[in-house]
């Protein structure tokens, strides 16, 4: 997916598009006031304030065809600097434009003109309203003025602008993709989880087919993890605010944690992240460096303050489950226990069906003194050690330099999702810097107490994430595996086929599988239509002629096509497609 503030052609274009649509509007509610109209990264939008009028989609097709009727006039985009004192005059019946222009500096402001509207703009701009000809207006919603909802709604208006129609089409079609693999559709119709604004925003709740999709992951990931020496444990999910000065949190992250609480003389905060704790358990006991590596994991629920406009799903919330752990190395160990889990990863990857993936290697920028540890040293070798590793391992990976966190360098897997922009979804990160601030230790072989080297890391990051991109992934076509109900038994006709029906049902679940019994009395295409919208990976068909055969008639969803075989053949199957975890998404 485009980024349209980055691209400098499309961001160019994509500003003069916003002011084509403001001059739009002006000609159909001449009474229009407009705030800000920026370009964002999916396209550009503009606030405005349209009086007692509610914008519809027919309001947006009219608009539309009235921005048409503005390109095609073929005016000259005229930049002219003017005073802040002639801004003021010419903006004076505008209160949203004189709040910009009383915030601006002394100097001359710049603006620009089209025909017969006016507006307040840096620039750059296109030459001629005709180059801006191939545009969509995609949606609205209402936005406070300023972001504040203590001030008056605002309407917004959505677009995005490309210099060909081909451009255009083949992003629109982009976009009606991402609706359809919207993982917050998706976990609607398939009863994933909810959200309530009574609960609280960015506090989503998992339905039981949620629920059983998240044990599924969780105990697929702990069981790798228990295969490699890992010991889950569990801690609380807030913390003594003293227990985020020592780990150096607090100065460095304080402003993504919700505010602290005082009880009883104590200062407590929800936990954004569970190495402290981990650190704690550690120190609980003395170590040998014949104990090391200690792999502590832990599916641990953390809370972040995310401003309620980032908020998104499953995908991006304010109380989430790290699929998190941390492994006490000595420096000796660095190489093979960071390579053992980059091998996690990728096995993770191969059997989950995920190919598209790229290696970042995040490290600190020298110059900022303030961001990182002040430790060059530490920096340099924990640098070196990850790359030395990487290098030796054969993987490719790019470098970011300032992207590290505070205390280590990092690894981040970054993912290609079916539609929309990449996204980190696994991390290791080297941490010298934690193990010292908490005074950790372990005896060496010669008896002298050693710090050892922690590696952070999580394989899925959190799981509510994790089940976002499965979703949209795979259109909501979960692999047999992690589906909710494995499989649907029906009988064409209740009254002559329900008995058989209920014999293969009580065998499947015999067998452990999540079976379901649909006996209601209702047409089978209805019956059929349903299970379509709620992604049911085999449907069971079941009439006469599996009656008298005593076989099974089954449906893939998303086929249409039907394969009759033996019971026992069909237990087989599904055996196999558990074990292979066999994706069937398109």
């Amino acid at each position: 997916m485009v980024n349209f503030k980055e691209d400098e052609k499309l961001n160019v274009l994509n500003h003069s598009c916003a002011h084509l649509l403001a001059q739009a509007v002006k000609h159909l509610y001449p009474n229009a006031k407009f705030w800000v109209g920026p370009v964002v990264e999916e396209g550009f939008y503009y606030d405005m304030d349209l009086g007692d009028a509610v914008i519809t989609d027919e309001d947006l097709v009219k608009i539309e065809k009235e921005m048409k009727k503005c390109s095609k006039d073929a005016k000259n985009i005229i930049r002219k600097e003017i005073s802040k004192k002639e801004a003021l005059e010419m903006f004076k019946d505008d209160e949203y434009k004189i709040d910009l222009i009383e915030r601006m500096e002394d100097g001359t402001i710049s603006c620009y003109t089209q025909g017969d509207f006016t507006d307040l703009c840096r620039g750059p701009h296109m030459s001629n309203t005709k180059e801006v000809k191939y545009f969509k207006l995609t949606k609205f919603s209402g936005a406070y003025y300023k972001g504040d909802a203590n001030n008056k709604m605002l309407q917004r208006i959505y677009g995005v602008c490309f210099p060909t129609e081909e451009e255009l089409e083949n992003h629109l079609k982009e976009l009606e993709e991402m609706k359809l693999r919207d993982h917050r559709k998706i976990g609607k119709d398939l009863e994933i989880f909810m959200v309530s604004d009574l609960v609280g925003k960015g506090l989503p709740m998992y339905l039981p087919n949620g629920y059983t999709v998240w044990e599924l992951l969780e105990n697929y990931i702990k069981g790798k993890e228990r295969a490699l020496g890992y010991q889950h444990v569990l801690t609380p999910p807030i913390g003594n605010v003293e227990l985020y000065k020592t780990s150096g949190h607090w100065d460095h992250y304080k402003d993504n944690m919700f505010p602290k609480m005082e009880v009883e003389g104590e200062e407590f905060v929800l936990r954004p992240m569970n190495c402290p704790h981990h650190m704690m358990i550690y120190s609980n006991n003395v170590h040998s460096y014949r104990d090391l590596p200690i792999r502590i994991g832990e599916i641990a629920r953390d809370a972040r303050f995310e401003t309620s406009g980032s908020l998104k799903g499953i995908e991006r919330v304010r109380t989430f489950c790290q699929n998190d752990a941390h492994l006490f190395v000595t420096p000796e160990q660095i190489e093979s226990e960071f390579s053992s889990v980059v091998n996690l990863i990728l096995e993770v990857y191969k059997e989950l069906g995920i190919k598209d993936f790229r290696f970042e290697l995040s490290l600190r920028d020298p110059s900022d003194k303030v961001k990182y540890y002040p430790d060059d040293e530490m920096w340099n070798n924990a640098e070196t050690t990850l790359r030395n590793v990487l290098n030796d391992l054969g993987y490719e990976y790019v470098e970011k330099i300032g992207e590290a966190a505070f205390y280590g360098p990092k690894l981040d897997v970054q993912v290609k999702p079916a539609v929309g922009p990449e996204y980190t979804l696994s991390t290791c990160q080297l941490d010298f810097c934690l193990p010292m601030r908490f005074d950790l230790g372990y005896i060496a072989s010669d008896g002298s107490k050693k710090t050892p080297v922690v590696l952070h890391r999580a394989i899925f990051g959190s799981i509510d994430r994790f089940i976002a991109y499965y979703l949209e992934e795979t259109k909501g076509y979960l692999p047999t595996w992690l589906a909710p109900v494995q499989m649907q038994v029906v009988p064409v006709n209740i009254q002559y086929h329900e008995e058989y029906a209920k014999e293969i049902y009580e065998a499947l679940k015999q067998e452990g599988f999540r079976v379901e019994l649909d006996a209601r009395n209702e047409k089978l295409g209805y019956k059929l239509r349903e299970s379509v919208i709620k992604k049911i990976p085999y449907m069971l068909i079941l009439g006469q002629k599996e009656v008298d055969n005593k076989t099974v008639s089954y449906r893939r969803s998303g086929s249409e096509e039907t394969t009759t075989v033996s019971l026992e053949e069909f237990i087989n199957l599904i055996k196999e497609d558990i074990k292979t975890k066999k994706r069937y998404d398109k």
